[in-house]
């Protein structure tokens, strides 16, 4: 704890930037000694200006309570730079973050063939589609998946990990009580949500282009679906560059904008990829004992899903046109209205199913009932959702789609 509150008090300093706290933690060694610095030696460190040294000489340890007290609240972990968990390869980069919190399981990511999936907001269905198909393949042959989690590409990528049973790490561009939605929550069951910034942060909109340097960070190569000439997808790429990372792209259709940007990327040498091999099989012999090619088709709920849905949006929108039909039932109380996927549904997902009271369900009451892994669990019940044999609710909760007379 002692050594701690220095690392939240660099990590929380407001109005230091990115930059600043790096070569704080370059010239003194560890958040500690730079806190116990001679007076005047902020305004010193080169790459810091007089109004961040001003911030940095108050030395304030005010909110360190706050900010731990939060951290127990919403079930964040604080990994420092002098953490055994502490990715190596984020570390070399120009500046790193001093802490991350971090919700959910934290894998050793020095040991892992981690992908960042990044790409417009404004995807198409072709964006969406190839997202999903090619986090999905990452994680069948080995890897895992970075993304920032916003709508379109990203959100896409890491619901294709999630579909794979794979895992996925979405970096945030915020304080972690500003990214709720049931995403986060799923990535968290599977991997883990990271932010540099500590709770009760203000966000500001550089947040987003800092957050950047650590997706490419914590990946070994990125992946490009889908960017305009001119977007923060090739600010990304930009970033990855820098950091020595392998860059990937998806082509995309000559005469749409939307391709623009990553058409450019392959015409600047960029590996052109179709499949999520295409990308893995850059690092087999790197991950020789993790990466290899899988023989597994991508599963038909996948297939489905990436085709409808739409092309904004972290979540799938129910078809209006879904007709729901009245099927006859024992005692005639209740009337599940999609019978015939039903009938397809797997052992362990029926167990699921059968787990779901007539009111919502807590996610966590059906992983205690079902005896089945939690990861397993959210995995299943995403697939159904799509497939509209459940629909979630807030509070964490499931419900089956049905019908009362």
């Amino acid at each position: 704890m002692s050594a701690l509150k220095y690392w939240i008090w660099l990590s929380s300093a407001e109005g230091v930037s990115v930059r600043a706290r790096a070569e704080l933690i370059r010239r003194f060694g560890d958040a500690e000694s730079a806190f116990f610095a001679p007076a005047g030696s902020f305004a010193a460190t080169e790459g810091i200006s007089p109004a961040e040294a001003a911030v940095l000489e108050k030395r304030e340890l005010g909110r360190v309570s706050e900010i731990l007290g939060d951290c127990e609240a919403q079930g964040l972990s604080v990994v420092t730079m002098q953490d055994a968990l502490y990715p190596k390869r984020l570390k070399a980069i120009w500046a790193p973050p001093p802490v991350l919190y971090v919700k959910g399981r934290l894998p050793q990511l020095d040991d892992e063939a981690a992908i960042a999936v990044v790409g417009t907001r404004s995807a198409s269905p072709y964006g969406i589609k190839m997202a999903r198909q090619i986090a999905g393949e990452i994680c069948r042959c080995g890897g895992m998946v970075v993304s920032g989690l916003t709508n379109g590409v990203d959100a896409a990528a890491a619901t294709g990990a999630l579909y794979a049973d794979g895992v996925c790490i979405g970096v945030l561009g915020t304080a972690h009580e500003q990214q709720e939605s049931e995403l986060s929550y799923d990535v968290c069951q599977r991997g883990a949500l990271v932010s540099e910034y500590a709770p009760g942060t203000r966000s500001l909109k550089s947040f987003f282009r800092d957050r950047n340097r650590i997706s490419a960070g914590l990946s070994v190569g990125t992946v490009a679906i889908e960017a305009p000439e001119k977007s923060g997808t090739l600010l990304f790429v930009a970033e990855a560059l820098e950091q020595g990372r392998e860059i990937f792209a998806v082509p995309g259709n000559a005469d749409a904008s939307g391709c623009r940007g990553t058409n450019q990327l392959l015409k600047d040498g960029a590996t052109p990829v179709t499949c999520g091999w295409d990308v893995m099989r850059e690092f087999a012999a790197r991950y020789p004992n993790k990466v290899k090619r899988s023989a597994e088709p991508v599963p038909a709920a996948d297939r489905s899903a990436a085709a409808a849905l739409p092309p904004r949006g972290d979540s799938p929108e129910k078809n209006p046109e879904d007709a729901k039909k009245e099927i006859d039932k024992k005692n005639g109380a209740e009337y599940i209205d999609l019978r015939d996927q039903l009938a397809s549904l797997s052992e362990t997902q029926l167990k699921i199913v059968s787990a779901i009271d007539k009111e919502p369900t807590h996610i966590d009451d059906i992983v205690e009932r079902t005896g089945l892994g939690a990861a397993t669990v959210l995995t299943q019940l995403t697939v159904m959702t799509v497939r509209g044999v459940v629909r979630r609710v807030p509070g964490n909760r499931v419900a089956l789609n049905v019908q009362r007379r």
